[in-house]
């Protein structure tokens, strides 16, 4: 019997690279020891770092992109055409980095929209893909596909399909896959690998930083190998940079977990830019959506619109 799809050299692949940007306070290991009302009495070092991933990228000629909060937009718009300048993919990573199970549907209607115009203002370019902070759309919130779908957007890359603390959905499936039966939404979940029979995180981030590189290598090449499938990897800007300040008060395992691997981060991004081939997330998701499996998950209220669902509440 035929494959379904050719087989493609692992050689050929174009992975997908992205960088959530947001800067060193507002990630989630410190979201219960530095309030969203403090953010503006710290100096940012966002634009900075952003500056030199971009330099990192244009060492290794790959474009990548930029899932951008709306609240970092705000303040450096000149950051936000530079990146665009350069030839990157700016989407959104929400406005203040709240998780997506921490809304109401109308509230995340209103955080999208509101990241959005503020993106596509600053960039002057239209904003099609979504990531929502911390990977945050799960079991919980199947609407929030729905209401992507309806606000226009391509893409989403907000799944990670492995069982984690802060975050998960270990049902979703590993590749890309179409939420909604009515949409062409596409969702590109973040990587996994296999290792002994059990999904393992391989897309990135605290991982990427914490394990030995030979791990990340062997992920993306399992991925690209024996799935004939791109890889989806993601970074922060913040994780360049080893000068951060140290938030003392931090609880041991946020601080182990946002400080380790810092120094040697800058070096094993550019051994990952140079090893692999790259290229932004919104051609991934463009090449991917012939390969995505259907997924509905919504009941049928759900895929009303919003105001039709407020409208049968009352």
């Amino acid at each position: 019997m035929n494959a379904p799809f050719p087989v493609t050299p692992a050689a050929s692949i174009v992975n997908g690279l992205s960088v959530d940007v947001e800067d060193w306070f507002q990630v989630g290991a410190f979201e219960n020891v530095i309030a969203r009302g403090e953010w503006d009495s710290i100096r940012t070092r966002v634009e900075d770092n952003v500056y030199r991933v971009i330099d990192l990228f244009a060492e290794a000629d790959v474009r990548a992109t930029f899932f951008t909060l709306g609240w970092v937009a705000r303040r450096h718009p000149n950051m936000i055409r530079r990146i665009v300048d350069a030839g990157h993919e700016i989407a959104s990573h929400g406005y203040d980095h709240a998780r997506v199970f921490t809304f109401t549907r109308r509230e995340f209607a209103a955080d999208i929209r509101k990241a959005r115009d503020i993106l596509e203002d600053a960039a002057g370019v239209a904003v099609t893909g979504y990531r929502a902070p911390s990977f945050s759309i799960d079991q919980r919130t199947p609407w929030a596909f729905a209401e992507l779908a309806e606000q226009g957007y391509a893409y989403s890359s907000s799944v990670a399909p492995v069982v984690h603390d802060h975050y998960g959905w270990p049902e979703a499936p590993r590749f890309a896959f179409r939420p909604l039966p009515w949409s062409a939404l596409v969702e590109i979940p973040v990587t996994t690998a296999i290792l002994g029979g059990r999904r393992v995180a391989a897309g990135g981030g605290g991982f990427f930083r914490v394990l030995p590189y030979g791990f990340s290598r062997w992920a993306i090449r399992q991925v690209n190998r024996r799935d004939q499938r791109p890889a989806v990897f993601y970074f922060h800007p913040w994780e360049v940079d080893p000068q951060q300040p140290r938030v003392g008060h931090a609880p041991l395992r946020s601080r182990f977990r946002h400080y380790t691997g810092l120094e040697r981060m800058a070096g094993k991004l550019r051994e990952l830019v140079h090893e692999f081939r790259w290229g932004r997330m919104d051609m991934l998701a463009h090449r991917e959506a012939a390969r995505a499996v259907d997924l509905d998950l919504l009941p049928p209220v759900l895929e009303l619109g919003l105001d039709a669902q407020v409208e049968a509440a009352e």
